[in-house]
């Protein structure tokens, strides 16, 4: 699977109408999920005003979305962070289920850099942080050990994006990663579009182009609890991966290149299973990660729509759906959170007291050729779609 393509009008229209087929699949409707909390607001629970600062010289702000159905998001154009997600649960109560902080100073000292931010130019990690690209070696900051991680020291998830409120329900993001920036080569220019549907769907869409060969990863990092953010940790939630395969890690949590088989391992989930069910198990990559910190080969073909994970949490029953053209899903347990931080409304967010399920290519596919391709060369669009549907049970 390429996931550098020309800009092509048709392929704009085949991946409406993979977006429009996927959504259906879940039969929660808008109307089993309303909620009886109306007098809750997203802007009373996180104002604006906490968010509008300047960061290096540029305007940091908040901006909502909103739409006809009953999910509402806060989004800040510092890292292009999702701030806030309020999602109703089976009784219709909103509980705000997304990791983070509610003003901007705790973003920009936070030891956790990642809650909910865009991260790039590559997500996940690069083995001792160097590429070799048209015969060219690139060398990139060791910012994870000896290994690079989600763009380097300073990556997508600390800079301030341009930001355009295209609708109540949208949001535009864009910036320009200069050549030279944390070592990669090429100004790379990103667009993203985040849009929160009718159907409690929020999409991102990420448009990039460069002037120079380079290697592009992006994704979202958003940290879920479905029980509510700081509001215990996530072993009881039931996950399935659409994953027959995952990339096997050394114990610097870099692949080793081989697609290794879930099957007969505490690393399946591809029938509904507890987080929490194997998480300790005698295995050595959960003993590499602490825990769940792997990457999982997607069951498709092509960059194609398609469902990669779904969550549920039993007492609330809220479910999350992730869709993506990507093709791998990193499904992070939460095992570095060490229940030191504390976040929105003053709750600590303890061990493993969250998820991620960050839609991606594979770590280190610089450096993997048997790995999707991650190069974007001139005159090529680097594509990516992501949803996170929410829904109940």
């Amino acid at each position: 699977m390429k996931n550098i393509i020309p800009l092509l009008t048709v392929a704009a229209a085949v991946s409406l109408s993979a977006c429009q087929s996927g959504t259906k699949s879940n039969n929660n409707s808008v109307d089993s999920m309303q909620t009886t909390q109306d007098s809750l607001s997203i802007e009373g629970k996180i104002p604006a005003a906490h968010f509008d600062s300047t960061v290096d010289g540029k305007q940091t702000k908040l901006f909502y979305l909103k739409s006809k159905g009953n999910v509402q998001v806060a989004i800040t154009n510092y890292g292009g962070k999702i701030v806030s997600l309020l999602a109703p649960d089976k009784s219709g109560k909103l509980e705000d289920v997304e990791l983070g902080y509610d003003n901007i100073s705790r973003y920009v000292s936070t030891k956790e850099r990642y809650y909910g931010g865009i991260v790039g130019r590559y997500g996940n990690r690069i083995a001792k942080g160097k590429f070799k690209l048209d015969g060219k070696e690139y060398t990139l900051a060791t910012n994870n050990n000896q290994n690079h991680l989600h763009g380097g020291k300073k990556g997508f998830n600390d800079v301030v994006w341009d930001a355009e409120q295209t609708a109540p329900n949208s949001l535009k993001l864009h910036y320009l990663s200069k050549d030279g920036e944390e070592g990669y080569p090429g100004n790379l220019d990103i667009t993203l579009t985040y849009t929160l549907t009718d159907s409690n769907e929020l999409k991102i869409d990420y448009s990039a182009t460069t002037d120079k060969a380079t290697v592009v990863n992006l994704t979202n990092h958003s940290f879920f609890n479905l029980h509510g953010a700081g509001n215990g940790d996530i072993n009881d939630h039931i996950l399935t991966i659409n994953a027959d395969k995952f990339t096997p890690v050394d114990s610097t949590l870099i692949p080793t290149g081989k697609l290794e088989a879930v099957k007969g391992t505490p690393m399946d989930f591809t029938t509904p299973t507890k987080i929490g069910e194997r998480v300790d198990a005698d295995f050595e990559q959960l003993k590499f990660g602490r825990g769940y910190d792997h990457n999982y080969v997607l069951n498709k073909k092509g960059n194609e729509l398609s469902l990669a994970a779904k969550v549920e949490e039993p007492v609330s029953g809220r479910t999350l759906e992730v869709w993506t053209t990507e093709p791998g899903v990193q499904f992070y347990g939460g095992n570095f959170l060490d229940g030191t931080d504390k976040g929105k409304d003053g709750k600590t967010y303890v061990h493993r007291g969250a998820f991620c399920l960050e839609t991606q290519h594979f770590p280190d596919s610089p450096n993997q050729p048997a790995f999707p391709s991650v190069v974007l060369k001139p005159g090529a669009t680097y594509t990516s779609e992501c949803i996170y549907k929410f829904g109940v049970k």
